[in-house]
This record gives structure tokens, sequence and C-alpha cells, in this order.
């Protein structure tokens, strides 16, 4: 089946900033006296604001509201992309790319301002006709909620769609929406074997996504 449109995921896909959101949070936990380790962010990756907030709030013993938690952490994370934005080697050449060839949706689990930072900071935002927060749907990853909302904003079947993940809960959700799923391996925290398998195809980099790794057919 031929690809209509193609659906970036954010963090770690064009942005390295899964190593910030971790130091951010936990520099944030620590200071309100809350704990945190690797089990944490791993647990988080994936997670919808309101999910990975309340997580910090019930799990990790900060004792803010899960609303607080969440405005705090974003405003760091913004204050630190404006101080230099994490762009991955290759991700404008990418986005070009495809964009030159299919209708570009983003699905994130990145809070609203801060999908509209990178994109605005990055100079990518024109180059996409969709993009959805996970804050905007029921469930983060690795439910396909923001997955099948990406894809009805670009008026696209879900099943017409290719995602480009790098996450163990990013792989699954795109996989349980029913998109063909470009995977991209995190270096710094990648997806376990199980997730990796269910991609339809692993590059090793942005370099290496090209129209025929999105759509075979092409």
């Amino acid at each position: 089946m031929r690809i209509d449109a193609v659906v970036f995921d954010l963090d770690g896909v064009l942005v390295q900033t899964e190593e910030l959101w971790d130091e951010v949070r936990e520099q944030f936990a620590r200071e309100r006296g809350g704990r945190y380790d690797a089990e944490a962010q791993r647990a988080m990756m994936g997670m919808s604001s309101l999910e990975w907030s309340r997580f910090m709030n019930e799990e990790l013993g900060v004792p803010e509201p899960p609303e607080r938690i969440s405005a705090e952490v974003v405003r760091r994370m913004e204050a630190r992309y404006r101080e230099r934005l994490p762009l991955i080697e290759g991700a404008r050449a990418a986005v070009e790319r495809l964009a030159g060839r299919w209708p570009l949706g983003l699905a994130s689990s990145s809070n609203r301002p801060l999908i509209d930072a990178v994109l605005d900071l990055s100079g990518l935002a024109p180059f996409f006709v969709a993009t959805v927060s996970s804050e905007e749907v029921a469930r983060g990853k690795p439910a396909p909620d923001v997955y099948l909302e990406a894809a009805r904003r670009v008026a696209a079947e879900p099943s017409r769609c290719a995602a480009v993940e790098d996450s163990h809960s990013g792989i699954r959700s795109a996989k349980a929406a029913g998109m063909r799923v470009v995977a991209i391996p995190n270096a710094s925290f990648p997806p376990g074997e199980e997730a990796l398998a269910e991609a339809d195809v692993v590059v090793d980099s942005l370099a290496e996504l090209r129209p025929g790794a999105v759509d075979p057919s092409d």
C-alpha cells in the first residue's frame, strides 16, 4: 500500500532532547525532595505531560500538584532550548527531503509550547501541515492516540501513513495506530529488541531517511 503522509516524532528524532528532559526532571525532583533513577526516566519516556507530571507527584514523591510540576519543567526546558537548540545533524535536510514528496505531520509527547518553540527556532515549522502534542489526546505513547490524531489532521488513513520514531514507546504507539514504522534507534535510550522488531524498517541516521525507506514502492 502506498504512503500518503509521513508523521515524525520530535524528541530523539529531530532534536536530541531525551538527555535534557532527564536532566531537567531529575534536577527538579531532587530540588523538591523527590527521588529519581534510570527506571523513572525509562518509565516516563513517551508519557504525555499529564501522565509524567502525575507520575512525578505520585511515584517520585515530588510534592507539588501535577499541573505545577508540568508548568515548571516546561518553563525550564524552553529556556534551555532558547539557549541552544539541540537539533540533530541532518534533521533539516531529512524534513525538507520528505516534505518534497509527502505532507508531513508531527506526533510528539512534548508539550505544545515546546513543540512550537522547536519548530520556530529551527525554522522547520513551514514544512509541517499538522502537529499534535500528546497532551491534546486522551493517552500518551505507547497508546496510538497521538498518531491517530496526527493522521486525522493530515487527512490520511493511518494505514497509509509512515511514522518516524526512535523510542520503545513511540514505535509501539505508531504500530498500534496501524502505521508503517521507520525506526532510527535512539543511541542514548535505545528501544528494546521486542519493540524494534515491530518496526518495518530500521535506519541508522536521518541521512538514511529517504523516500525509498519510507515507501518501498516509491
